[in-house]
């Protein structure tokens, strides 16, 4: 199989993968199988708690036993929990669908992006690889959307258990898709590379830890993601409280909801190009303050021009996400990208976590609005951190 349909297949399993029109009425779903708001945070709770345990030793298997294996693994979890989900009637049955879920997650996450990577190094694309994971992003974007209207359609003249089967379809067709991924050969073979390389599961970890040692500028860049990505989970989290606060009708949720996703969509199709125009450190600076000032508006406005700025900054989130993960890859050799990539995502698990204490300590002081300061402040803080370290970053 050639390259290039390798990626065309990565899109594909990424498309079917988010076209699931079951998370626009889960919530109601859920609470309709008898799962009470305490329930769902105690699953919340075993979800993140999964991803944090297994985010590290799941990409040291996909650096061991291969990017797809993983990928396919992932895939078939996701149509799993559709199955139980069809038939859960009790908590546990939902502690386990939440469980998986969080394997899942951890499976695909440091896989997915060092299998584009090596594909593209193989081709001799490697610098693109910004580009094409901006376009993967849309591609996720526009299947998100599409579920979403879709989904609440579907809800609104059927059974709420139409959209879980539908979607059970998608993640059946996600999964047959992983299958027809090619394992690409390591670009730089080498002890440990995915293609049967025989390091010591210990030494993924030491020689990860080892890289952001010795690389302070990849540890600034990869820190700016999980600062800013914390913010994001934020406002998808509570921007639904927001609008309520300003007592926007509910009826106008879905347009908010599509709005937030589109807005996003130009960021990742032009991250590579201003990157390259504009220099990282500079875009880097520039998105985040673009995160205070609209958090920072958002919690003293309380008015719907709180809630523009809130779409604005989700105008620039877009950008963030190909930056990063392109620094990163850039400095990566094959032999532990998913290992380090999956580090990435363990810490931006780790800040969103500690993150939530102040938004929720500020948010039950001072209603969602404090919360929204809270983020404002943190992202501020590192802004001043960034500026102040941020010459180390390569342009």
């Amino acid at each position: 199989m050639s390259n290039l349909v390798n990626i065309r297949i990565l899109f594909a399993f990424r498309f079917f993968s988010s076209l699931i029109p079951a998370y626009v009425i889960e919530r109601l779903f859920w609470e309709e199988r008898g799962m009470t708001i305490q329930m769902v945070v105690y699953a919340e709770i075993i979800y993140a708690l999964t991803i944090v345990l297994l985010e590290v030793p799941t990409g040291m298997m996909a650096d061991r036993w291969g990017r797809k294996r993983m990928m396919v693994a992932s895939a078939l979890l996701g149509c799993s929990e559709f199955v139980i989900l069809l038939f859960a009637t009790e908590f546990w049955h939902f502690a386990v669908v939440v469980f998986l879920a969080g394997i899942g997650r951890s499976a695909s996450s440091g896989s997915e992006n060092a299998l584009l990577y090596d594909t593209l190094q193989l081709q001799g694309k490697a610098s693109s690889f910004e580009k094409q994971l901006g376009r993967l992003n849309a591609c996720d974007l526009a299947a998100a959307i599409l579920a979403a209207l879709s989904g609440s359609w579907l809800a609104a003249r059927f059974d709420l258990e139409l959209n879980y089967w539908l979607s059970f379809g998608s993640a059946l067709i996600a999964l047959m898709l992983s299958m027809l991924l090619a394992e690409p050969k390591a670009a730089e073979v080498g002890e440990g590379a995915a293609a049967g390389g025989k390091m010591p599961f210990k030494r993924y970890v030491t020689e990860s830890l080892r890289f952001f040692r010795q690389n302070p500028d990849v540890r600034l860049v990869v820190l700016s993601g999980m600062v800013t990505g914390t913010a994001m989970v934020y406002l998808y989290e509570f921007w639904q409280l927001y609008a309520n606060r300003l007592e926007v009708p509910v009826v106008f949720f879905g347009a908010l909801s599509t709005a937030i996703m589109l807005l996003q969509l130009p960021g990742s199709l032009l991250a590579h190009a201003l990157a390259e125009r504009i220099g990282r450190r500079t875009l880097l600076i520039g998105i985040t303050a673009v995160f205070v000032i609209g958090f920072a508006y958002a919690a003293v406005s309380r008015d719907v021009a709180g809630m523009a700025a809130m779409l604005v900054v989700c105008l620039f989130s877009g950008v963030m996400e190909p930056v990063v993960s392109g620094y990163l890859h850039h400095r990566t050799g094959s032999a532990t990208r998913a290992t380090i990539d999956s580090f990435q995502s363990l810490g931006a698990n780790l800040v969103s976590m500690l993150a939530g204490l102040g938004f929720g300590l500020f948010s039950a002081r001072y209603d969602v609005f404090g919360g929204y300061g809270f983020i404002a402040l943190l992202c501020g803080i590192f802004l001043v951190w960034l500026i102040a370290a941020g010459r180390s970053i390569a342009r």
